[in-house]
């Protein structure tokens, strides 16, 4: 923030944060990239600042709030210029975390991204996960999908959820590895309910889809097209896996289900799912500059 600051002293008055360093302002990016970045509004004769990257642009009525005080462009501003120079994945990842926090809406966002955001998603690199099975032309899996036992007990909320095949996806980061024994207890409790789990790194989504999607794929039964991620193998399907039509309540039964996480172990469950979304929670809001 410091740096942020410290620039913020050399910023003419008609210009403001902008690109990456107004998506950081926002509690968009995780870490403050360099160069920070400014745009100011044309016309100006200004064509650069030591130590940041300067951008001449129209700057619109509503296109510069302030954030922590300091002038920066919309939120709605700062993915419209993203979008051309970020990947469609990474474009989505700042969607999800502006709409979990209630800092846009839908229709905010530039039209490319309507169809792939996911206002429930709770961190950035379950939103990479999302995309690399989405396109890897695998079906769109549900978010935070809550899982509760016959009892009415919440036993686990998946990351990604697949209900007619019982498959959650999860992503371990670095917090799983000091949240280990809750991690444990909960997956035993959802296996218990009935829902197979895949858990993939950040070694899996950034440095091989290509296997995410390939796993997920069989997981799920599908047989791959020609020349698709699945390299022309057929998965075998789950033929120990039923699931009954959904009753007049909205919950589901489940039969015998063949465990890929327990090899060669099988367990009984007859009990009603019952599955909820995750509302998401709010975040502060910029006021108008």
């Amino acid at each position: 923030m410091l740096k942020v600051l410290a620039a913020s002293r050399r910023l003419p008055a008609n210009a403001a944060f902008s690109g990456r360093t107004a998506a950081w302002l926002h509690a968009l990016d995780e870490r403050l990239e360099e160069p920070i970045e400014i745009t100011i509004a044309v016309p100006t004769a200004i064509s650069r600042r030591a130590g940041m990257a300067v951008r001449r642009r129209p700057l619109e009525r509503g296109d510069v709030v302030r954030v922590h005080g300091l002038r920066a462009t919309s939120l709605r501003r700062t993915l419209r210029d993203l979008g051309p120079r970020l990947t469609l994945t990474e474009s989505v990842v700042l969607a999800d975390v502006a709409l979990y926090k209630r800092l846009v809406r839908v229709d905010d966002l530039p039209s490319k991204l309507v169809e792939y955001v996911e206002p429930k998603a709770e961190s950035q690199m379950e939103t990479r996960l999302r995309m690399v099975v989405v396109l890897g032309g695998l079906p769109r899996p549900l978010a935070q999908v809550a899982i509760y036992d016959s009892n009415g007990v919440f036993v686990g909320r998946p990351d990604l959820y697949y209900p007619a095949q019982r498959l959650g996806l999860e992503y371990d980061g670095a917090i799983h590895r000091t949240t280990l024994v809750q991690d444990n207890r909960r997956q035993n409790a959802l296996l218990r309910a009935g829902v197979r789990l895949l858990r993939f790194t950040a070694a899996d989504v950034l440095g091989a889809p290509e296997d995410v999607v390939r796993i997920v794929r069989s997981a799920l039964g599908i047989i791959p097209p020609f020349g698709g991620y699945g390299g022309g193998e057929t998965p075998v399907p789950f033929p120990n896996t039923e699931v009954k039509p959904s009753s007049a309540d909205g919950t589901v039964g489940v039969t015998r289900w063949e465990s890929r996480s327990l090899p060669s172990t099988y367990l009984e469950s007859r009990f009603p799912i019952r599955e909820t979304g995750l509302k998401a929670l709010t975040g502060p809001r910029a006021r108008p500059a």
